[in-house]
């Protein structure tokens, strides 16, 4: 077994660290050869399914994995000589997109199985109990991107908070629509990040892609929400919400009442209610209170000297420190502090 940074031996994989397996006992429960992965590769159990191959070893790799990481997105390069099962044990906070190259892959959730294919990618969560199945001579790249990513996009597109987690149906017909247009940014996030000065060493650029790639796969993919993006499209916010959210924009930093909205838009509080539960599903004052939150992580974002998440959250009216820290965190997954820091560095 080697685990290194590879030279021009493997063109295109100079930026990844890649990990090989010539003797098939580094692939069973003793040696796992997942323990010399990085992070959470250190979940997945692999095994030749053939047991005749069991306890020899080859000349050649029968086994490699090359993986990148970059911000919330982690890609791989994997290829198996023989058929392979592998465990995923632990939960995951990352979505998978499968794209085969050559070969087939079955991905086993729940006793469901659902197969990849040269024209048909697969999407899923791993997590624990999930089986993956490799053909012989198989060669697949998997891009993965935090779900929370994910999430956050598509609570902005909906403009509400998510009731329930995404689930993915997981197949994906790469040769039409939007799929084909994944397919293509998949492939291009790929090549970047075999790139040693391509967008994973660019933050600004890395963040754009992100953004591209999460939106992407809530438009080209069927998941429990699809019907509330479709449905979105075509239906036409009423005026009074339109401009309610932007009174509440302007005036988030002031003591506004819920009379004062509802003048604004121009319609009586009952009516600025029902609205905002028909189109929102949300009442107005947690509206306000998401526009607030979303105000303070631009400021925060800004990294401007003598910034304190403090001193941000009170000038928006959070005066329970540990309440707003959490309501934070579950917005944008991560602490006011993490986001400031982040911003401030030169």
């Amino acid at each position: 077994m080697c685990s290194d940074r590879i030279g021009s031996a493997a063109a295109g994989l100079e930026t990844f660290t890649v990990v090989r397996a010539n003797d098939t006992a580094e692939l069973d429960a003793r040696s796992r050869v997942s323990d010399r992965l990085p992070g959470r590769g250190r979940d997945y159990r692999y095994r030749l399914r053939d047991r005749a191959l069991w306890h020899r070893r080859f000349e050649a790799p029968i086994f490699t994995l090359a993986t990148r990481s970059a911000g919330s997105i982690l890609v791989s390069h994997g290829e198996s000589r023989f058929a392979t099962e592998v465990a995923i044990e632990g939960e995951s906070d990352l979505l998978c997109l499968t794209t085969m190259l050559r070969g087939d892959v079955t991905v086993i959730q729940q006793g469901e199985p659902a197969s990849g294919t040269l024209s048909c990618g697969l999407v899923f969560r791993p997590g624990h109990g999930t089986g993956v199945v490799t053909s012989d001579d198989s060669l697949r790249t998997n891009v993965f991107i935090k779900a929370v990513e994910v999430e956050n996009a598509l609570e902005h597109m909906l403009d509400a908070r998510l009731r329930k987690p995404l689930e993915f149906s997981p197949h994906l017909d790469w040769t039409r629509g939007l799929a084909a247009s994944l397919r293509f940014q998949l492939d291009f996030v790929m090549h970047e990040f075999g790139r040693p000065d391509g967008v994973a060493d660019n933050p600004v650029a890395l963040a754009s892609t992100t953004d591209l790639l999460a939106a992407l796969i809530l438009r080209a993919t069927h998941h429990n929400h699809s019907g509330m993006l479709e449905a979105g499209r075509g239906v036409a916010v009423p005026a009074y919400v339109q401009r309610a959210e932007e009174f509440m924009r302007t005036h988030c930093d002031t003591p506004i009442r819920m009379t004062d909205i509802a003048a604004a838009a121009g319609c009586s509080l009952r009516t600025l209610s029902a609205v905002f539960r028909h189109f929102r599903d949300r009442t107005p004052l947690a509206v306000l209170h998401g526009i607030r939150l979303q105000q303070v992580h631009a400021e925060l974002s800004r990294g401007e000297s003598g910034t304190t998440p403090g001193a941000v959250a009170r000038r928006y009216g959070f005066s329970n420190a540990s309440r707003f820290a959490a309501a934070f965190r579950r917005r944008f997954g991560e602490a006011p502090a993490e986001v400031l820091r982040r911003a401030s560095r030169p």
